[in-house]
């Protein structure tokens, strides 16, 4: 049976790229795609924090109503704002080849960090992570899609501002003022890309599913897990990474307080068929040694 895979996806510029490298590779193979674009509540509502505005999956709710609802058949989204659970019904098809993980910093010429600065994030985990190395700077919250960070970068009195590589990079717009931020453990999964579909539809799953990248699809399996058992449902400064080097994983994963005070880590090497449950046992150890604790205070500070 050949049909027509109707392919959801954000309207941004970047989340356009990604669906239409995932629709350029359906076609190479011979299926018969059209991209559907929708507007999420996380790109209508820029004036809050993420964390306030107290939506699980807030840049893919839009695309999981439309997909159960019949309105299209696939969806493609970065995977580092997908929740860890997917809603009844969808299902994870394929991870694509991953690309940088790394956060970077766009800044202003001349920035002297010994020094006060101003530093512009929308994100727990970078505020936290950031305020560790300089407790005394200044981190104001940032919103809206790539180019319109840039934007209110380029138009503000800040230092600077942090973004993901990966993004920055696909839709051409990464600053030659930019500095790789290799010491900040990245959002688990950042810079790969999933396809979700109807868990009954067997044809889109069955397309989608010639897409995955092994390696992309383990490394994001520990990662989402470690997240998954750590967080609980509470937003938090949790960083993860995953790399694959011949037969061992490596993992870093990490767990901050809020003011980016109390840092957590764990760091440990597995042999690659032993990947399962890694990522929960790692969040385990993370936990029995104070992680209780610091998300219990985490969770009082966000409510």
């Amino acid at each position: 049976m050949k049909k027509l895979i109707r392919i959801g996806t954000r309207d941004s510029q970047l989340a356009l790229w990604q669906a239409n490298t995932v629709k350029d590779k359906l076609e190479n193979l011979g299926y018969e795609t059209v991209l559907v674009p929708v507007k999420s509540t996380g790109d209508i509502v820029l004036d809050k924090p993420l964390y306030e505005l107290g939506i699980t999956g807030i840049f893919t709710k839009t695309l999981d109503v439309a997909m159960l609802n019949g309105s299209v058949d696939i969806a493609v989204h970065s995977m580092k704002d997908v929740p860890t659970l997917l809603p009844d019904g969808i299902v994870q098809t394929a991870v694509l080849e991953r690309a940088s993980p790394l956060d970077i910093l766009v800044k202003e010429s001349g920035a002297n960090f010994k020094k006060k600065c101003t530093i512009a994030t929308g994100s727990l985990r970078r505020k936290a992570q950031w305020l560790h190395l300089y407790p005394h700077h200044i981190v104001v919250g940032l919103r809206g899609n790539v180019n319109t960070r840039l934007k209110k970068l380029r138009e503000s009195s800040w230092q600077g501002a942090i973004f993901a590589k990966a993004g920055l990079e696909r839709i051409n717009v990464l600053p030659d003022n930019h500095q790789n931020l290799d010491w900040m453990v990245p959002a688990p999964a950042q810079g790969a890309m999933v396809v979700v579909a109807l868990e009954k539809d067997s044809f889109s799953v069955e397309a989608t599913s010639k897409l995955n990248h092994k390696d992309s699809d383990v490394c994001t399996c520990i990662e989402r897990e470690f997240l998954r058992v750590l967080e609980g449902g509470c937003t938090a400064p949790i960083g993860a990474i995953a790399t694959i080097n011949g037969d061992l994983i490596k993992f870093k994963g990490v767990l901050f307080s809020l003011d980016g005070t109390n840092k957590l880590e764990i760091d440990k090497s597995i042999s690659i068929s032993r990947y399962k449950g890694f990522g929960r046992n790692c969040a385990l150890e993370i936990l029995t040694n104070g992680g209780q604790e610091l998300m219990q205070q985490i969770k009082a500070e966000t409510k």
